[in-house]
């Protein structure tokens, strides 16, 4: 039997509006509905008190609130906290909720898999199954909050999870209204964090529809090593195509992109790399993310050691670059920058036994 029950989770705003009047009621309906829906975070219509029992009732007749199914839920020994998701159509996403100081930041999906085959990524092995709804990427949030003690709440979203989020541009868009809008989770705009590998066309365009942080995943200073390392999109857009927006971007004051470099040992962390960057990075206003790759089994690449990342750093900072190292967390769990995949096998030290990470039981 077909369920015929719109999930509300999956209206626009617009949508939202259009269907409360559909039921008869009046436009305002939708503000109330959306209200619990991602300011209150109801998960169930008897939550949503200032509507009367017949309306409640109504709702639970021709609608119906389905999140996201919780697989499997890890904590690193840093307190990082990985969470697989299971989407409605038996496909799994991967989460990550990372604690910092005054900072909850999770760390959230717009694939499932990946369309890139970027080299040093674990999700690439994946290969993309399918781009997530809007109301799929957003509630990730939704879902990871209702884990959390009534106190604790999420305070930054970036959108380094599993995909490329441009490669989806319509629905990341739509997810990104949907997180900024007062009506909606209200994040403010410089708490959101959009990261591309370099999806050159859909870079400016994405200002142009809503002004979050943009991160570049950069990873080499030359045609040559940034095709071997990430062939697809580098082969599409190359390095001067990518700086070339990247210089055009209409940042407001007070703002930089953020070029992420994944360090991988005697692959792109020479001396030679490193001035090179400083090269390339002139003009644009930027900071520079370096990260030690985070390893994986079967991966070609290994992590440069401390000592050498110190020194690339140093170089960058000595020529006025701002450039800072990521403290990788949730490494034990590969829940990791890099490390996200939901159909692998990961072996814990706390467990005998290897847990599988999204395989379907069988």
């Amino acid at each position: 039997m077909i369920d015929n029950k719109k999930n509300l989770l999956s209206l626009s705003f617009e949508e939202m509006e259009a269907w409360v009047i559909g039921l008869g009621w009046k436009k305002y309906r939708a503000k109330q509905i959306l209200s619990w829906l991602y300011q209150r975070r109801a998960a169930d219509f008897e939550e949503m008190t200032d509507l009367s029992k017949t309306d409640r009732a109504l709702l639970a007749e021709k609608a119906t609130l389905h999140h996201l199914e919780i697989v499997t839920h890890q904590k690193s020994v840093d307190g990082t906290e990985k969470f697989l998701l299971g989407l409605e159509d038996g496909n799994r996403i991967e989460s990550v909720l990372i604690p910092d100081d005054d900072r909850l930041t999770l760390c959230i999906s717009s694939q499932a898999g990946c369309t890139l085959d970027c080299g040093f990524c674990l999700t690439a092995q994946e290969k993309l199954k399918r781009n997530l709804k809007a109301y799929e990427i957003v509630d990730q949030i939704l879902t990871v909050q209702r884990t959390l003690p009534e106190e604790a709440r999420i305070t930054n979203i970036v959108m380094m999870g599993m995909g490329e989020p441009l490669a989806n541009f319509n629905q990341v868009v739509e997810a990104l209204k949907r997180m900024i809008s007062p009506v909606g989770l209200g994040f403010s705009p410089r708490r959101v964090t959009v990261s591309t590998a370099g999806m050159v066309p859909q870079i400016l365009k994405l200002w142009e529809e809503v002004p979050v942080n943009l991160s570049i995943s950069l990873n080499a200073t030359t045609n040559e090593v940034r095709s071997r390392i990430m062939p697809k999109v580098n082969r599409l857009y190359p390095l001067e195509e990518l700086l070339t927006v990247c210089k055009a971007f209409p940042l407001p004051s007070r703002r930089r992109i953020t070029f992420e470099y994944v360090l991988l040992a005697g692959v792109n962390d020479t001396p030679e790399d490193a001035a090179r960057l400083i090269r390339l990075s002139r003009g644009i206003r930027c900071k520079v993310n370096l990260i030690p790759f985070n390893e994986f089994p079967g991966s070609p690449y290994h992590r440069p050691t401390d000592q050498e990342v110190l020194r690339f750093q140093k170089t960058l900072l000595d020529a006025g670059l701002t450039a800072t190292i990521r403290k990788s967390k949730g490494r034990d769990i590969l829940a990791a920058c890099g490390q996200l995949n939901s159909e692998f096998t990961v072996q814990t030290s706390s467990r005998k036994k290897s847990e599988l990470i999204g395989i379907l039981p069988v």
